[in-house]
């Protein structure tokens, strides 16, 4: 009979030294990647968008292995931002990257990415910190009836940061640029394979050559796993310019119905597989608002992981509207990916805003202002408390007609 083992479990061995059999389970880890890290939530690597409040809302960060689609804003002049965002995090963390276009050279994309922030990033936590929703100053601006609500991370603590701020006023360096590898794909200068790819592909030629671009950089560069990885782990991002439009050769954007109803979503099921399968993460903006055909966008939703929508304010009512001064534009989150989870990781607001600084993209909640500001003119007041209308969720019940709510 065996004697017993420490702890009073018996029938164990005890080895000579003293200590027990038992050995915890070594679990699979996380490979270690520059840039990424493992989410707390579900154990999904991250990588940052670029923008700090944008992982935020994402639960925070970019899944590897996964889509996100930017529905794009009517001048595209935010999307395009994002997208620079994106591929400026990947050369800052040393990232593979891969940036598709049929409207402009990714030559000048890279050239035109902004420059990191290092030396500031002290002093926008401190304005933070003394400007922040719980500070004096603060509470005297905001209402009482939202002081209490969850407000959205424009600048997280330096404790819970992922990714770096960048001043879009200043290009980033040359030398920071040629540390990078990058793969460019603009379709105009793509020879064409119309004699590789057959009809039988049933997708259009241009589509046919993109993905078979990504899955040459996605083999050559050992992300799949068919070829080691020279050094350190890597991850490939892919950045993709208005996908969808007409330059693409596509007809969705100017048809209600169109021919290659199918090609869009036949390369996103491709391109999704190819994701799934290797350390990489992709980034795409779509002209939603140009597609004629609706069905065609709930298809692009169902198909991508992560689906986030912009509307700017540039030439509309709202860019006047006293309501919306302090804001550049909505933004929309539509899709959240669920990962090793039953459930989403879901924002605590559905009213989102952005706004533009030189130094600082942010994404805040959307709150009515206080008395609709004593400053505003009596008919002012009356527009402000019908626009009001517009905000559901997160403001509290509704104006009715022309009256606002007087707290």
């Amino acid at each position: 009979m065996a004697a017993p083992g420490v702890g009073g479990m018996s029938g164990r061995n005890v080895p000579a030294g003293g200590e027990t059999s038992f050995r915890r389970k070594a679990r699979g880890k996380l490979p270690a990647i520059r840039g990424a890290r493992p989410s707390v939530h579900n154990g999904q690597l991250l990588v940052s968008t670029g923008v700090p409040s944008l992982d935020h809302i994402l639960g925070g960060g970019l899944a590897v292995g996964t889509l996100l689609v930017i529905e794009e804003d009517a001048y595209s002049t935010y999307s395009n931002l994002l997208l620079k965002y994106f591929v400026a995090e990947g050369i800052v963390n040393g990232h593979e990257m891969f940036v598709a276009s049929a409207s402009e050279d990714p030559q000048m994309t890279l050239k035109d990415l902004p420059a990191p922030l290092t030396d500031e990033l002290p002093k926008l936590e401190r304005k933070v910190e003394l400007e922040g929703p719980g500070s004096e100053v603060d509470s005297m601006k905001i209402a009482w009836r939202y002081q209490n609500l969850p407000k959205v991370e424009s600048v997280p603590l330096a404790s819970s940061r992922f990714g770096h701020y960048y001043d879009i006023s200043k290009p980033m360096s040359p030398d920071m640029l040629q540390s990078v590898k990058t793969h460019r794909f603009y379709l105009p200068q793509i020879i064409s394979l119309e004699e590789t790819y057959s009809s039988s592909s049933k997708m259009t030629c241009d589509y046919s050559q993109l993905l078979h671009s990504i899955q040459q950089a996605v083999h050559q560069g050992g992300f799949d796993g068919s070829n080691p990885q020279r050094g350190e782990k890597n991850i490939l991002r892919i950045g993709i310019q208005s996908l969808g439009s007409v330059l693409w050769g596509d007809d969705i954007c100017s048809d209600e119905r169109p021919h290659n109803v199918h090609s869009l979503t036949r390369f996103l099921y491709a391109l999704r597989g190819l994701l799934r399968s290797s350390l990489s993460v992709c980034f795409i903006t779509l002209p939603a608002h140009l597609i004629q055909n609706k069905a065609i966008t709930v298809r692009v939703r169902n198909l991508s992981d992560t689906v986030v929508g912009l509307e700017s304010f540039i030439g509309s009512e709202r860019e006047s509207n006293p309501l919306y001064k302090d804001y550049h534009g909505l933004l929309y989150v539509h899709k959240i990916p669920r990962l090793n989870s039953l459930i989403c990781d879901e924002t605590d607001t559905k009213d989102l805003a952005f706004k533009l600084k030189r130094k600082l993209f942010s994404i805040e909640r959307l709150h009515l202002p206080p008395d609709l500001s004593d400053t505003v003119s009596r008919s002012s007041k009356q527009d402000v408390a019908g626009s009001a209308k517009l905000l559901s969720s997160g403001c509290g019940t509704a104006a009715v007609g022309k009256k606002h709510l007087d707290f």
